[in-house]
């Protein structure tokens, strides 16, 4: 990796971290350079606008997501076995584990649902490949013949989803100690309803 690239993607992970805790908007190119230990100019070589860095940021969060729960997940076998893994591998991811403050589009989300724009378009689009990626591996499930095959996966993945949001919301703004095995605990019951 060259050394501009190598520079690049370290002003990405420190972006990360700061849009994990502070949104996407809350990102400045000052706090972002002071984080990054560079001058502004310096970070403006890698990146044309707040906007350009704001969309790198989705997209180094987007590897970072495909790196850190779907590859791990899908080396597990087809099926229930692989959504158990995502489903583990995701709550780990939200934990704050790769970045501080959780899921960075989970974030956006909130920050992004009724502002139109190039941002929201890549928050929507990384959102919609994600909900995708559970009901095709609901599918896959069914296939396998672990899931009955009346299952509605679109409506499976909404409900994986709202399980997510809630651990969210449990984990981070109401400090639950609980949170984890609540989800496990509706987790379970949203696997047992779907054989």
């Amino acid at each position: 990796m060259a050394k501009g690239e190598e520079t690049r993607d370290r002003i990405l992970q420190h972006a990360m971290a700061i849009v994990s805790e502070v949104g996407f908007e809350g990102l400045s190119i000052g706090g972002l350079a002071k984080e990054a230990e560079m001058s502004k100019s310096g970070l403006f070589a890698h990146f044309e606008s707040k906007k350009d860095l704001q969309l790198q940021v989705l997209c180094a969060a987007g590897k970072s997501f495909l790196d850190n729960v779907i590859t791990p997940a899908f080396r597990e076998p087809r099926g229930e076995p692989r959504i158990r893994a995502m489903f583990e591998l995701w709550l780990t991811w939200e934990e704050g584990r790769v970045t501080p403050g959780g899921c960075p589009f989970v974030s956006a989300s909130w920050e992004y649902d009724d502002r139109p724009g190039p941002v929201r378009d890549a928050v929507v689009s990384a959102q919609r490949d994600w909900v995708g990626t559970v009901a095709t591996a609901a599918q896959i499930a069914i296939d396998e013949g672990h899931f009955h095959s009346e299952l509605d996966t679109t409506q499976f993945a909404f409900e994986l989803y709202g399980i997510f949001l809630s651990f969210h919301l449990y984990f981070r703004l109401l400090d639950d100690p609980e949170a984890r095995q609540r989800a496990r605990a509706a987790f379970e019951r949203l696997i047992e309803a779907s054989r």
